[in-house]
């Protein structure tokens, strides 16, 4: 083919323009002429399906998919002069992902105070432009999209999990949820409770546990989120009798609560089963003064040479005793536990899961600052009250305001302690 007189410069470009292409999205592939002034074109490629292929226009939209990964050429032909034409564009190479991208899910704090704000963020595994990015709360159902990949939920009191995907393009491509992640918190609402019998977090994989729900209703369902597959209702892998969810078995962890038919939403409890050592830890916050003994149990092997106890991964008992024994809770008690255990009939080390012990404050504790707040200003209005009295009082002589001051003293320390 001939040369045309008028310089040119012919490129295969994508739209949108992003780095990584996933099969199953939608892209337009267009060839680009410039300097080609006003001369009418036809457009002419080279793809990973054809060695030609003519349009009338020059771009064509394209569903993705592995076939669709390759070499692109373009070049234009003169409508009015079919032997002059551009020559071919370099080769664009576009590269296509089969595997759907997960997305990830990161939250700060995980552990919190009543009333704290928490920060959402979410990430897609192989990160590229064009992302909106949608939230999900497990407990109770709550989504919202954005463009931005972090969210802000404030004043969060109570325990939740979220979940979060992303999606871009037209129709809108998405990504794998994110596995859940939970905020939580040691408040939950005093209407309505789930319990757990037995009452610890770790079980093994044989146990039978019972989930019971307690409140203001009569039509209670108990839900789970494992951390590995969706969320589902008791009668999935349970028996419901009543208001009380029994588990022949647990083979997986998950967030359990409870939900009644008027909307109400229980505390949520992490439980998980292991098969040869648990650390035996309550599954509900601890009142902050209480007693609390935590155990380290084996499922086959009853004779044990030392157990180590762990918080935060700091060695805070080790000897022969299974159990650690703290006789009054602060909330510096508060942490990651878990045990280690060393076998007289094996020579090896058995090392449990870790879990979150919550200690929450006595209503008492809570209050505390009351009293003395108003104490303090109590003590300064009297203050204000004598700095006006001194005031007033400017003209009276020496030894008069020596008495003066002693008695206003005597009677600011009186009403301090009076009340």
């Amino acid at each position: 083919s001939l040369c045309l007189s008028v310089s040119t410069s012919v490129s295969v470009t994508l739209q949108p323009d992003w780095s990584q292409i996933f099969s199953g999205e939608k892209i337009t592939v267009r060839c680009e002429i410039q300097g080609g002034g006003d001369t009418e074109w036809d457009y002419e490629w080279k793809t990973p399906q054809s060695t030609s292929h003519q349009t009338h226009v020059n771009y064509w939209t394209v569903s993705v998919s592995e076939s669709s990964r390759g070499n692109y050429m373009c070049r234009g032909r003169n409508r009015r002069d079919s032997y002059s034409s551009t020559q071919w564009s370099k080769t664009f190479t576009l590269t296509v992902s089969a595997n759907r991208p997960r997305s990830v899910l990161t939250v700060s704090p995980s552990w919190l105070s009543p009333g704290v704000s928490v920060t959402l963020k979410c990430e897609v595994e192989h990160p590229s432009a064009g992302w909106r990015f949608y939230w999900y709360k497990t407990v109770p159902k709550l989504d919202s999209g954005t463009e931005e990949d972090s969210y802000m939920v404030h004043g969060q009191t109570h325990t939740a999990g979220y979940v979060c995907r992303a999606g871009r393009g037209e129709p809108v491509f998405y990504t794998e949820h994110s596995k859940p992640t939970f905020v939580w918190s040691g408040d939950f609402p005093p209407s309505a409770s789930l319990t757990v019998s037995p009452d610890r977090v770790q079980h093994f994989t044989s146990d039978s546990v019972s989930l019971s729900c307690e409140g203001n209703s009569t039509e209670w369902r108990v839900r789970r989120f494992p951390e590995d597959s969706y969320l589902s209702l008791c009668s999935d892998w349970g028996t419901m009798t009543g208001s009380t969810c029994n588990i022949s078995g647990l083979n997986s962890s998950a967030v359990y609560w409870c939900e009644s038919g008027s909307g109400q939403f229980t505390n949520s409890v992490n439980i998980t089963g292991h098969n040869d050592i648990i650390l035996v830890s309550p599954v509900l916050p601890v009142t902050e003064g209480t007693s609390v003994t935590l155990g380290c149990k084996l499922r086959r092997e009853n004779l044990v040479s030392n157990v180590f106890f762990y918080q935060n991964d700091k060695l805070i008992q080790n000897d022969t005793r299974v159990e650690l024994i703290i006789s009054a809770v602060l909330k510096s008690d508060q942490g990651f536990y878990r045990c280690e255990v060393q076998t007289d009939s094996w020579i090896r080390t058995l090392t449990s899961p870790q879990s979150w012990m919550a200690v929450k404050l006595t209503s008492t504790t809570e209050n505390s600052s009351f009293p003395v707040s108003l104490v303090v200003g109590l003590v300064c209005g009297i203050l204000l009250i004598f700095l006006l009295l001194l005031l007033c009082c400017c003209r009276k002589s020496k030894g008069e305001m020596f008495d003066f001051l002693y008695l206003m003293t005597v009677k600011i320390v009186d009403q301090r302690i009076i009340f």
